[in-house]
């Protein structure tokens, strides 16, 4: 029997990708770790463990192209944080529980939402893990089952709009994490740096010098025409997105070529020692 099969409720996943990374200064969705963005990367690892999947998003974000792909549910109301993204889901589709996953998590894996809907317990308001620095309950990789919406709603009326402690208030099944650090989220840049550096294949750890050049925009952007550097990015997208730490660029990649040895290339062609990058941004009509 499947893990589809096994349960009482349908299961649906949604990813919370509504927030507005303050602390971080650029959309969490959109950083990469692994390749590729993630929300892309959440949304992947819930294929095949849910029925369906979405992505929670604000109003504003609808005609987002990286959340645009993929089936959005609005916040209502806006402004709840994760707890209004988990109510408008239930008010959409009622009578599903809900595997619900903050798009910051690039420590998790597939064991621990294995485990987690493995040791699901439909007759509970939610399943959750305790977090390992304080026993608290994680709730932003939690299910939450369908009776769990009505005190949830009743708890946000209340001006109680923290999921945590809903679930502390509820009798939601917690269990301790299969892999240590898998909850960990990031929300700042220090902490960004940090991720990326910890999830770093050891052939990508190889430092190599090589050359950058900017144009347009870029270049008003990083206030010079061009800069040398070592760097560990494995891939122009990685050291674009390593070069975005330092400078205030606004352009996604999407909407740049890059350049490596005067040859136009793939964000994914390797970087090696000496390599001359060049960041091409659109040329304004006219």
């Amino acid at each position: 029997m499947s893990l589809l099969d096994s349960q009482t409720a349908p299961l649906y996943g949604l990813v919370l990708a509504g927030g507005r990374s303050r602390r971080m200064q650029r959309d969490k969705a959109a950083l990469e770790y692994h390749g590729l963005s993630q929300l892309e990367r959440t949304m992947s690892l819930l294929e095949g463990r849910v029925q369906h999947a979405f992505v929670s998003v604000r109003a504003e974000q609808r005609d987002d192209p990286l959340r645009a792909r993929y089936p959005l549910i609005v916040d209502a109301p806006e402004d709840l944080g994760p707890a209004g993204g988990i109510l408008a889901a239930q008010s959409v589709h009622p009578h599903v529980a809900w595997l619900v996953l903050a798009c910051d998590l690039p420590f998790l894996e597939a064991r621990t939402l294995d485990a987690l809907i493995a040791a699901r317990d439909p007759a509970r308001a939610a399943t959750a893990y305790r977090s390992n620095h304080d026993g608290l309950p994680e709730p932003l990789c939690a299910i939450y089952e369908p009776g769990s919406h009505d005190p949830l709603a009743a708890a946000v009326h209340a001006g109680r709009v923290c999921p945590r402690k809903f679930l502390l208030s509820s009798d939601a099944l917690l269990l301790e994490q299969p892999e240590p650090g898998a909850l960990e989220n990031i929300n700042t840049p220090e902490e960004f740096q940090q991720a990326s550096a910890a999830l770093r294949t050891p052939s990508q750890m190889n430092t190599k010098h090589v050359s950058v050049q900017y144009y347009a925009l870029l270049r008003e952007q990083a206030g010079r025409p061009d800069e040398s550097l070592h760097t560990t990015a494995a891939t122009a997208r990685e050291l674009y997105q390593e070069l975005n730490q330092r400078h205030p660029f606004t352009l996604p990649p999407e909407l740049l070529r890059v350049a490596v040895n005067a040859e136009f290339a793939d964000w994914s062609t390797p970087l090696t020692e000496g390599d001359t990058v060049v960041f091409i941004p659109p040329v304004a009509g006219g």
